[in-house]
């Protein structure tokens, strides 16, 4: 096997587009199996996928290859040593991917066995939990807290309830997430999908990359929600008001069924982006009002609805990439029911709706005046939009997937602030 060289080209994304005799016979998998149906990543443990094949990819670009040992996964799941030589690939003179050379050595893996850090191992629980995606909780949490101490409905503000609101908010957002995962993993929905754009869709893929197993991530759920849980009861507990259980209740069942069976929300023709909207607006900061006050109205729940929206549109354009692998396994969103072509007009509603929402709101007194700084977001969605109308359906989207997360945040904190400061505008 020491004298038999794997040859594998890939694109951009890591999709396998040439597999060699040699690669079948080193890493045990068929052509058929791989060939436009699986990523590079397939081969390396995850842990050296996180924190060094970005390096040698950067090296390779820049120096025109990259020589160095590693460890690499057979189907078999056994582990061996073997030198990779990485080279860019080029057509009219644009890069298209990479090529690697692999050659089996007669050593132990644990020998060459790249360091992984401690950095790539916090980075490693960073991607199970997909923490950066938290923004949509923090901010309609903070747009809520926003609104009660502008309206002076607590007074003084009730910082330790703050954070234990805060702390369960984000601890039933990671439940949400690691059991999407779960059952989009366990369900095949991820397994038949090689067109997402990461970090932004087609889930974590930490399973698929062997950074935590089926019933790890199963347990990282349940564990959230204990702590969701707790969080709620401790802050119940001191306002008095057994109705926050409700608001705690919806987000658990969303949490669990939006992708669990038999009710999978996320398959059912919009009712996925409906409990997302809401969710992650209304009834974020009309409990965030609940969790601090003891109290709600209805205008607690209008408040959170621009940013609920803004949320909405995140997980519509990053169901874009995975359109084709969301048709197959039976997951209807209403990207797939639109088609792409037509569920770009999607998007530019739920923009219209959120800035619209956010704008009347002020002039009509609903909000503080100060809400009218979400419209600093305007640029960054007229951007997104365009970008999505001109490449729906290639590589070139993953700038508006960007962009819309950065939108959310941005907007949503830019009406936070406004609410806040209206507070002394008087």
């Amino acid at each position: 096997m020491s004298q038999t060289k794997s040859t594998i080209t890939c694109d951009l994304e890591g999709r396998i587009e040439t597999y060699n005799q040699g690669a079948e016979e080193i890493f045990g998998y068929r052509p058929e199996e791989v060939i436009g149906k699986k990523r590079v990543s397939l081969f390396s443990p995850g842990l050296i996928v996180l924190g060094h094949v970005g390096a040698w990819l950067k090296t390779a670009r820049e120096q025109g290859e990259y020589e160095g040992r590693t460890v690499f996964v057979g189907k078999d799941g056994k582990p061996f040593a073997a030198e990779i030589r990485i080279t860019p690939t080029f057509r009219d003179g644009q890069q298209i991917g990479y090529c690697g050379v692999t050659t089996p050595l007669d050593a132990p893996a644990e020998s060459v066995m790249p360091e992984s850090s401690f950095m790539t191992q916090v980075f490693a629980w960073l991607v199970i939990m997909r923490l950066p995606f938290l923004t949509a909780t923090l901010v309609p949490v903070l747009i809520g807290a926003a609104w009660v101490a502008a309206k002076g409905l607590a007074s003084p503000f009730p910082w330790l309830l703050f954070a234990l609101t805060m702390v369960g908010a984000c601890a039933l957002h990671v439940a949400a997430n690691t059991f999407n995962d779960y059952f989009d993993w366990t369900s095949g929905t991820d397994k038949v999908n090689n067109a997402y754009f990461q970090p932004y869709s087609g889930g974590s893929r930490s399973m698929e990359l062997g950074l935590i197993s089926e019933r790890g991530m199963l347990t990282v759920g349940l564990v959230s929600l204990a702590i969701a849980s707790a969080m709620g009861l401790v802050v119940m507990s001191l306002i008095r008001q057994p109705a926050l259980v409700l608001f705690g209740a919806a987000g658990a069942f969303s949490a669990f069924f939006y992708t669990a069976p038999p009710l999978r929300l996320a398959a059912r023709k919009g009712l996925g982006e409906l409990f997302i909207g809401l969710n992650f607006g209304p009834l974020i900061t009309a409990g965030t009002v609940m969790a601090l006050t003891g109290r709600v109205a209805w205008q607690d729940f209008v408040i959170g609805l621009p940013v609920g929206l803004l949320t909405t549109a995140i997980l519509w354009i990053n169901q874009f990439p995975d359109e084709d692998s969301d048709r197959v396994s039976g997951k209807h969103n209403l990207v797939v029911v639109l088609g792409k072509e037509r569920a770009r007009w999607g998007y530019v509603a739920l923009m219209a709706a959120a800035f619209g929402i956010g704008a009347a709101g002020a002039v009509m007194g609903v909000f503080p005046l100060g809400a009218l700084a979400i419209l600093g977001g305007l640029p960054l969605a007229v951007s997104a939009s365009r970008t999505l109308f001109r490449h729906y359906a290639d590589r070139e989207l993953v700038s508006a997937n960007a962009a819309t997360i950065n939108l959310q945040l941005v907007a949503g904190m830019l009406m936070a602030a406004g609410i806040l400061a209206s507070k002394w505008a008087g």
